[in-house]
């Protein structure tokens, strides 16, 4: 695959409560791991560390620090990307099919920029105070998740001007949006969940005896 793959895996893991993220063990392979045995085929792979990590050895990628937020370490990647084609994939989501990658790869090809989503299954509700509130229709809805393809240089802009307005944002597909510029929306998966809480670590180790089998 012609393309930057960038995996911020910097954060500490404070609410699952176990250390960073990357070096987590589920099926005993580390989240870092099983992420990167998704993108073998990539023709790069960096990956931002927390400060002062020692950068596992053999696992084929580039290793760098990592900044204070996710989005400062996307933008240290960035700056080290060599290819005109990025996917930014969060090391939480660690179960990532080639199928998936494809779709978004060809999507950011043809696009320019391109995220995978899937529909609300649960019925959404704003709570007044603590009672059952209004129900919003879910079918309005979708979850977002990773990777997410880009064109090097759209990126790069949409940072530079984040970097320049205070923006802050929890993926690279709304720093985009800010410049007005479109974001293509591919068909997600359930397995390429984001492992965040306690019981997430259930669902991820019946994953992973699946997919080492």
């Amino acid at each position: 695959m012609e393309v930057s793959v960038l995996i911020p895996a910097a954060g500490n893991g404070l609410r699952l409560g176990r250390g960073p993220k990357a070096f987590l063990q589920v099926g005993g392979r580390t989240l870092l791991e099983w992420t990167l045995a998704a993108f073998r085929d990539a023709a790069e792979v960096l990956v931002a560390l927390p400060p002062g990590a020692e950068p596992p050895k053999g696992l084929g990628a580039v290793f760098l620090e990592g900044g204070a937020t996710r989005q400062a370490s996307v933008a240290r990647l960035l700056e080290a990307a060599s290819l005109p084609l990025v996917l930014v994939h969060d090391v939480a989501r660690p179960f990532v099919s080639r199928g998936l990658v494809e779709r978004v790869l060809e999507a950011a090809r043809r696009s320019g920029a391109a995220v995978p989503v899937l529909p609300v299954p649960d019925t959404l509700m704003a709570p007044e105070g603590e009672a059952y509130g209004r129900v919003v229709p879910r079918e309005a809805f979708r979850l977002v998740q990773t990777p997410q393809g880009f064109f090097t240089a759209l990126l790069r802009e949409a940072h530079a001007y984040a970097r320049r307005k205070g923006l802050e944002a929890s993926d690279d597909a709304q720093l985009v949006q800010a410049l007005g510029y479109p974001v293509a929306l591919v068909e997600g998966e359930a397995t390429a969940f984001k492992i965040t809480h306690p019981q997430d670590l259930v669902l991820a180790e019946a994953l992973a005896r699946i997919w080492s089998a």
